[in-house]
């Protein structure tokens, strides 16, 4: 990220991004503001939030009038003290304290640092600034990739434990191919991992593209994504998708 985002023109830096609504700049500040919030106390906005993408606005919105430097400076100062706190508990007992994340559920803190933080650079780097910019995304490699996936998947258990998929009556298998990817076994409980037993449907598709289609940027079905099986099952599934 700050690779990238040193490379951009000021003209760059004030333009618009994928995300909708989001410069460039308000995604970088809105990283920034999500790293900063793993260690201050959270807020009587964050408290009383019941929508995580509503939650997010709001610290976009408060930096919009920040200058560059400013931007960058909270987002390096934050990013670094984020990682600071991973080394620190990782190899503690309070590296498994579930914490509450709005309507997503609760986490263990180092899987929220340590994969929240990373899905929101990989996303946000390759999927809503470099192609909104014309500019090739930057490479990954399987360790983002396994620390992206482990945190889309935990989400997604959470978010169908809450709201079963209609229709879900079947259990699915999601492989993803390619760096950092598995197989998974869904159904109304959530995201197992995989053990002895048939499925009714199977999907595989490669593990890069899921970032894009598992948050809805794109239709699943534009993607190089097969289903063997029951093809209307793993369909209502994958319609429901939407890590966000």
């Amino acid at each position: 990220m700050l690779d990238f985002t040193g490379s951009l023109s000021d003209n760059e830096w004030a333009a618009p991004s994928a995300a909708t609504g989001w410069r460039i700049a308000d995604v970088v500040a809105h990283i920034g503001a999500t790293a900063r919030n793993f260690y201050t106390p959270p807020s009587r906005e964050a408290l009383r939030a019941t929508s995580l993408e509503r939650l997010n606005e709001g610290p976009v919105d408060r930096r919009r009038g920040w200058s560059r430097a400013q931007v960058m400076t909270e987002y390096t100062r934050a990013t670094r003290r984020a990682i600071a706190l991973l080394h620190l508990v990782r190899r503690t007992p309070a590296a498994r304290l579930r914490i509450p994340l709005v309507e997503l559920g609760r986490y263990p803190l180092g899987l929220m640092i340590g994969g929240a933080l990373v899905f929101d650079h990989h996303t946000h780097l390759r999927h809503d600034m470099a192609p909104a910019l014309g500019r090739p995304a930057p490479p990954t490699d399987a360790d983002r990739m396994r620390a992206v996936l482990r945190w889309m998947l935990a989400v997604l258990s959470n978010q169908i434990a809450q709201a079963p998929v209609t229709g879900l009556d079947a259990r699915v298998a999601l492989t993803l191919t390619g760096p950092g990817g598995g197989t998974w076994w869904i159904d109304e409980a959530g995201v197992l991992a995989p053990s002895n037993g048939a499925v009714a449907a199977h999907v595989t598709a490669p593990a890069l593209t899921f970032p894009d289609w598992g948050t809805q940027r794109s239709p699943w079905r534009d993607h190089d994504v097969t289903i063997t099986g029951d093809t209307e099952v793993a369909a209502r599934l994958l319609d429901a998708v939407n890590v966000i």
